[in-house]
């Protein structure tokens, strides 16, 4: 049985298929279905859990080389919600883009996880270094 870490199965099962260059997305509750993608749902009420949550808890078993984020976070969001989301990618090369772009990218990810978050564009994809 697991003690530390991620706890939740079908997350370590998501996560141990990515290899060097795939990507992940991580996404608000808003964030349509995908049935191409492997989807892990773990979205509960509002704001429970947040992208922010999923990414620190991830990030001590996941080398993240990119983050992709829309353009339209920057201006959806303070100023303080910006800076918490760069401080929790320290060290990844973040990358903004209109949103179409952006979404151009999810089909080519492995999966995506689900949450509960209501920020908007709140929605990052992890490219693995």
């Amino acid at each position: 049985m697991l003690k530390t870490g991620i706890l939740n199965p079908s997350i370590n099962s998501l996560l141990s298929r990515v290899r060097h260059t795939n990507t992940l997305l991580i996404a608000d509750r808003g964030f349509p279905f995908c049935p191409q993608i492997e989807t892990v749902d773990i979205s509960l009420i509002d704001d429970l859990p947040r992208v922010l949550d999923v990414l620190k808890a991830i990030r001590a078993n996941f080398n993240i080389g990119n983050a992709f984020m829309a353009d339209e976070f920057r201006t959806a969001n303070t100023p303080e919600t910006i800076r918490e989301f760069e401080i929790a990618l320290e060290g990844a090369r973040l990358t903004f883009e209109p949103h179409v772009q952006f979404k151009s990218r999810i089909p080519r990810a492995i999966g995506l996880i689900r949450t509960g978050d209501t920020t908007q564009y709140a929605n990052m994809i992890l490219e693995s270094a």
